[in-house]
């Protein structure tokens, strides 16, 4: 065989001469490493301190990221972080809210490298990073070597093809976690808590994006190692994370606090720590709330025969915001949603007492007797109204434990 066949077997084939089947498996394996370095690693590990990781899985995600992101781990945290903190705002290096839908998901990965190229978001959010040998003279000081050496890694075992297999490596984050998680993950999907930001849940259930897709569930417990927090949601992360702790690879800091109940008795100052420390948990119940009292308003309206008036359309509408924060509610539905809760004064008694509601928390300059007083007159208003979802949640509320 002349050199010429043998460079035109190679780029038709490769080393391996692998079947379609088998460069989809291996494609799909690589780029499963790497979501679960930047899920597990970068994000969880790093930017958020949620666990501790081991020598071995900390270095073969560190190796995988390198050769196939070329994202250095302190600008990664540093860029997540500032998000975090400025999540919303101008300052957010990539949020839909503040820059557009079109822009984080065509032009994500820019937003990320121009954030990534300031100094003081580095300085200031990027401490407490890999600063090891392998990290200043290999992974950052040739961030993009890795990248180029995955090219050729890919052509020397498929050949030509190897190309388009590379081209998907690279851009496997861009497109999953720059585009679907900071784009759509702030802009579309449900949400099970009324995180202070405009976070979602893109879906119950996924694989390709390694846990991240429950977006909502993150912002709201950022230092949670776990992100999954109902029955139906699916974190493979975490069962990643849990394996690795079998194996003494990894050791858990913290996950989302879960609310206990116990038996009801009058609020106290435990009854008043547990509602803090569960808040979030606590009002997406009483938003629960709200909603079936919406429900019960339009199912009698619908037996008044008013299901096609004018009205009901309107209050249709509105009750579907109603259990949002104020912040979080469209601008046009905010008159529709006075008219409603004009129309209906159990609906207006029950939004009225969730803002008094989260003063037990927001209320800074209060000492804790007082609040424990505050709750326990709270209660008694709720038991008193003759609103049975209120009377229900304040009972609900008396059973909490810390």
């Amino acid at each position: 065989m002349t050199i010429h066949d043998a460079l035109v077997q190679w780029l038709a084939h490769g080393l391996l001469d692998a079947s379609a089947w088998q460069m989809v498996v291996y494609t799909l394996v690589i780029t499963h490493f790497t979501i679960l370095g930047v899920t597990i690693f970068l994000h969880r590990a790093q930017a958020h301190r949620a666990l501790d990781l081991g020598p071995i899985p900390s270095h073969f995600f560190r190796l995988c990221l390198w050769l196939t992101t070329g994202m250095v781990t302190k600008e990664f945290v540093a860029v997540h972080r500032k998000h975090h903190a400025k999540c919303e705002t101008e300052e957010d290096p990539h949020s839909p809210q503040t820059r557009g839908l079109k822009a984080l998901l065509l032009t994500g990965v820019e937003l990320y490298r121009a954030e990534a190229l300031n100094p003081e978001t580095i300085s200031k959010y990027g401490t407490g990073t890999p600063n090891d040998w392998i990290e200043r003279n290999l992974y950052t000081r040739y961030s993009w070597q890795g990248v180029g050496l995955m090219l050729i890694i890919n052509l020397a075992l498929f050949g030509a093809i190897g190309a388009t297999i590379w081209a998907i490596q690279m851009v496997w984050i861009p497109v999953w976690a720059t585009g679907v998680i900071n784009g759509l993950g702030h802009w579309w999907g449900y949400r099970n808590f009324e995180a202070p930001d405009a976070s979602t849940n893109v879906s119950p259930w996924g694989i390709l994006i390694g846990g991240e897709e429950l977006h909502n569930n993150h912002h709201t417990y950022p230092t949670s190692a776990k992100f999954s927090v109902k029955t139906y949601e699916f974190d493979i992360g975490w069962g990643y994370i849990r394996a690795f702790e079998m194996l003494g690879w990894a050791k858990v800091r913290k996950t989302a606090p879960k609310l206990r109940l116990g038996e009801i008795k009058p609020a106290d100052k435990d009854t008043l720590e547990a509602v803090i420390a569960n808040r979030y948990e606590v009002m997406a119940s009483y938003g629960r709330g709200l909603k079936a009292a919406c429900s019960a308003e339009l199912a009698k309206m619908k037996a008044q025969g008013q299901e096609r008036s004018a009205q009901w359309a309107q209050f249709q509408s509105a009750s579907r915001w109603l259990h949002r924060d104020e912040a979080r509610i469209p601008v046009s539905m905010l008159d529709q949603i006075a008219s409603l809760r004009a129309a209906s004064p159990s609906l207006d008694k029950l939004v009225t007492m969730r803002e008094e509601l989260r003063q037990l928390w927001t209320r800074t300059n209060v000492s804790a007797e007082q609040l424990v007083s505050d709750l326990q007159a709270w209660c008694r208003r709720a038991e008193e109204s003759g609103i049975a979802e209120l009377r229900s949640f304040s009972m609900s509320l008396r059973a909490a434990r810390a």
